[in-house]
């Protein structure tokens, strides 16, 4: 019995060098990775059910007063949401293929969810300095995914 638990306690011990730590951590990264692909697989279909569901309802079923109900706007966005839940898989996809974060996709991202809200913009919502900060997010995001294309491209050749 003293043997078993002693046996036990540098077994546990063990898990706590290093190299055996570093592995317990990679693996709970894959499987934390594989269940954010998982959920934004589930996302990205209701998404695009309810896009599909929007679309048809102002299609069919509403008088042609306008051809749709919602503003173009509105759906720019819905479609802007699942490009960006699209890019997010891509990202976590990426990371599980290469096990590391690629800088520039993520910038991508951010681009596409900034975009998204200088599209779906209300300047009867919000204020000017709320679209000024808009901009300037942007041209900081533009400014970085250049000076990351530039840096992967020299690092190429």
């Amino acid at each position: 019995m003293l043997k078993q638990i002693r046996k036990l306690l540098i077994n546990f011990g063990q898990q706590w060098r290093d190299e055996n730590f570093m592995r317990s951590i990679h693996t709970i990264e894959n499987l934390v990775s594989k269940v954010l692909s998982v959920a934004l697989i589930v996302v990205i279909l209701v998404s695009l059910y309810e896009l599909v569901v929007i679309l048809i309802k102002d299609l069919f079923t509403r008088e042609p007063v306008g051809f749709f109900s919602k503003t173009l706007i509105e759906i720019f966005g819905l479609f802007l949401n699942i490009l960006i839940a699209l890019e997010l898989l891509e990202n976590v996809t990426a990371y599980l293929r290469k096990h590391i974060v690629q800088v520039e996709l993520v910038v991508v991202t951010a681009l596409i969810a900034i975009s998204r809200k200088i599209i779906i913009f209300d300047p009867n919502k919000y204020s000017k300095d709320d679209l000024i900060a808009l901009t300037v997010g942007t041209l900081a995001l533009a400014a970085s995914y250049w000076l990351i294309r530039k840096v992967n491209r020299d690092n190429r050749s």
